[in-house]
């Protein structure tokens, strides 16, 4: 602990954003870094707690962040990046769009002054970039085992790195043009700019992965041809089933999935070709149908494509200001919070039901909605339709971002007759088996949609498991 009046001596400073009006006319990264003389000040207000609660309730990743706030502190910047590298393989992703649930952890957040973690993270990360210490890592002893990971979000990537490093031949699967998976096609540019991810997957060619993007498994080649040329598959591929909204006039021109709409403004921003119609949110009342982080990017995307009006509903309740005394600290509290893009303009509203999309012409015009009451029944919440409170919200583009259902089965998942759990979920043993014993499977594709550091954290879970069967033989 370096300081130990710190977290008495500072107030948080809270990272700031670049201003709307400039910010909304690109897709630039819209956070302001902090100076390295800020970033000391906010690193020295950790208190190296006895039980560090943002390290156990709050990291899943299980990072070591006391011991790398103090060395920030001390500006050992080397030393705090071989730290954080120790747990994590992509602290630059997870410094900037992790929801940082070590911070609503963090002993100081009993009082809503947590320590600045996600950002010092993020800064460490860059630091590391700049001065040249992120290295390859290349394993001295080749095993000849190979191994192919299908699917390149956070947790194949962070399972193909940590199989190369253990020696393996390794050959990363990915459907879409280019590597990186929701990180490339989910994310805005605004929240991450793709250039964070390109030079990572240097240091990954470097240490030995393939990379093999615009290959389908399932598609372009057979699960039986994976079974046949590689030792092991690992099942990276995420769940990429979004969950849709089977109201009347569902199969209404301008009716889209949150995914097709983002996915198709990343490619545009990189110069990918997008094959097919435009969707683009560009003088339309749009209306976002859901109110986590994906209809928050949906939000933002809409606003810099200058959109007419944008809306987003939510059939949840409003949540509390503050502090919400069903969920206290350290656990994640579940509270109003705002982006950046909610702060660039949009209209909010909560407790609302769509009941039909109105068509005319074939295309859509208004949804019908409903405000709904919710009520709790035992340990259970029961949603009621409040009478008379129907209403119709203007629409010409409507975007559905309710979350993700389980991973895509068609194709690679039915074809190794892979085992599912009821909620369609990939089906594993503690050691990341499937019931394919040639086949491992990891993050969200078995553990439902969930958050980043616990995909790369699954990821190099199911590295080691895989590097354990293999040296079996």
């Amino acid at each position: 602990m370096g300081d130990p009046k710190g977290f008495i001596t500072h107030k948080r400073k809270n990272v700031s954003y670049r201003p709307v009006a400039e910010r909304v006319q690109d897709y630039q990264e819209v956070e302001i870094f902090l100076t390295p003389d800020d970033l000391v000040t906010q690193a020295s207000r950790c208190m190296d707690c006895g039980i560090p609660f943002c390290q156990g309730a709050g990291c899943h990743l299980d990072n070591r962040i006391p011991d790398w706030n103090d060395l920030v502190y001390r500006n050992q910047w080397k030393l705090a990046s071989d730290c954080l590298h120790s747990t994590n393989n992509f602290p630059e992703f997870t410094g900037r769009i992790c929801p940082a649930p070590c911070e609503m952890a963090c002993t100081l957040n009993v009082h809503q002054e947590p320590v600045l973690i996600r950002h010092i993270e993020c800064q460490i990360a860059e630091r590391a970039f700049e001065e040249g210490w992120v290295q390859p890592l290349i394993a001295k002893d080749k095993t000849g085992k190979r191994i192919a990971v299908v699917g390149s979000g956070p947790a194949g990537l962070a399972a193909a790195q940590q199989l190369a490093r253990f020696g393996h031949e390794v050959t990363l699967f990915e459907k879409s043009e280019k590597i990186g998976g929701l990180l490339r096609y989910g994310i805005p540019d605004f929240k991450l700019d793709k250039y964070v991810i390109d030079r990572r997957l240097k240091q990954m060619a470097a240490e030995g992965v393939v990379f093999r993007p615009g290959v389908e498994v399932g598609v372009d080649i057979s699960a039986r041809y994976l079974q046949k040329m590689f030792d092991v598959t690992c099942i990276c591929i995420g769940a990429g089933k979004p969950r849709d909204l089977p109201a009347p006039g569902r199969d209404a021109q301008g009716v889209h999935m949150a995914m097709e709409f983002l996915t198709q403004q990343n490619q545009r921003v990189s110069n990918e070709l997008v094959n097919v119609k435009d969707i683009l949110a560009t003088d339309k009342h749009v209306v976002v149908i859901g109110g986590g982080d994906t209809g928050s990017d949906c939000v933002g995307t809409s606003l810099r494509q200058k959109a007419a009006a944008v809306t987003q509903i939510e059939i949840l309740p409003k949540p509390p200001e503050g502090t919400d005394p069903e969920n206290p600290w350290p656990t994640w509290p579940k509270i109003m919070r705002n982006s950046s893009s909610h702060l660039e303009g949009c209209d909010r509203q909560w407790s609302v039901m769509t009941k039909e999309f109105v068509v005319k012409d074939g295309a859509v015009k208004a949804l019908k909605c409903v405000k709904v009451d919710w009520v709790k029944e035992g340990d259970n919440w029961k949603l009621n339709e409040v009478k008379g409170s129907e209403f119709e919200l203007k629409a010409d583009l409507v975007l559905l971002a309710m979350g993700f259902v389980h991973p895509v089965h068609d194709g690679l998942v039915t074809d190794l007759g892979l085992e599912l759990d009821k909620r369609g979920n990939i089906v594993v043993s503690d050691q990341f088996q499937t019931s394919n014993v040639k086949v491992f499977a990891a993050g969200d594709s078995v553990m439902g949609a969930s958050l980043v550091l616990k995909a790369i954290k699954q990821g190099r879970l199911a590295a080691e498991a895989v590097d354990k069967y293999l040296s079996k033989d």
